[in-house]
């Protein structure tokens, strides 16, 4: 499963800064830092940032409400860079040990993000890391990382603040995955707020089953049972609900709120070791 994310974008003049891992120290005689690894799961509630040797960090973003245009990212997308940029920062700053710039970046991205939302999520991670690579993965691949999920076909959903996403993965690739702009953060005072949830998972998992291709690869992957990650797994009543109305076992892993970056810092420790392995 675990595999360098392939949609891989370099962020314009940092090319040259790659291969720091094998450099030799400086001839002043200081010892620089060890290159690191970083995953980053920016979401609607949560901004998450996972560094080797270095932990995993969370920090809860302002106004995680459902209202649109609320808070720095709203349905996936950054609605205020600057107030990412400092998230990003502050949690950098709380780090146990200083973060080296150069460092291998892996962010997770929603599925059907967009070329705009991409480019600006790229910006905010440039500015706030000065990576020397900056890849991008789906966070529901992610999410199958970071839950060490077989590489075998693979049924996932991730429910979170303000999305819901439903993926079929086979050999540690996407081969199907829907969206809807819908989670737990929607119609949260409702006299039944899972409802919203569970239509969507079922809807998801209809569309994804209804794929022309990769039919065999979707066909066992339902009859796998479905993982459930993102804040929506931790809700026991909600796992069970959705099992009931999809017709399929859902398993949940542990700390399923934190798949998703432990599964890009995991990529990124992966993609650090092929490239010193390159110098």
């Amino acid at each position: 499963m675990l595999t360098e994310p392939t949609d891989s974008i370099a962020p314009e003049g940092l090319g040259n800064r790659r291969g720091r891992a094998g450099m030799a120290p400086p001839a002043d005689g200081t010892v620089p830092l060890e290159p690191a690894a970083v995953g980053i799961d920016l979401g609607s509630a949560n901004t998450r940032i996972w560094a080797s040797g270095r932990g995993t960090l969370h920090s809860t973003n302002p106004a995680p409400a459902a209202v649109e245009r609320s808070g720095p990212v709203v349905r996936g997308r950054i609605t205020d860079p600057g107030a990412m940029r400092l998230l990003l920062s502050g949690l950098l700053c709380d780090l146990p040990r200083p973060l080296p710039s150069g460092a291998v970046v892996v962010a997770c991205r929603p599925v059907g993000i967009g070329s705009q939302a991409e480019s600006a999520l790229r910006a905010v991670v440039t500015t706030a890391l000065d990576p020397a690579r900056l890849l991008f993965i789906d966070t529901v691949r992610a999410a199958a990382i970071g839950a060490g999920a077989a590489p075998g076909p693979l049924l996932i959903a991730d429910v979170g603040a303000h999305l819901t996403e439903v993926a079929v993965l086979s050999g540690g690739v996407i081969v199907a995955a829907r969206r809807h702009d819908i989670g737990l953060r929607d119609n949260a005072g409702g006299p039944d707020p899972e409802a919203a949830i569970i239509a969507a998972v079922v809807d998801l998992v209809g569309e994804v089953r209804r794929q022309s291709e990769h039919r065999q690869a979707i066909a066992a992957a339902m009859r796998g049972g479905l993982l459930l990650v993102g804040g929506g797994a931790t809700h026991v009543r909600l796992a069970a609900r959705i099992a009931g109305a999809a017709g399929t076992p859902v398993r949940r892993p542990a700390a399923p709120y934190l798949a998703a970056v432990r599964g890009a810092g995991l990529a990124a420790l992966a993609a650090l070791r092929r490239g010193a392995m390159r110098i």
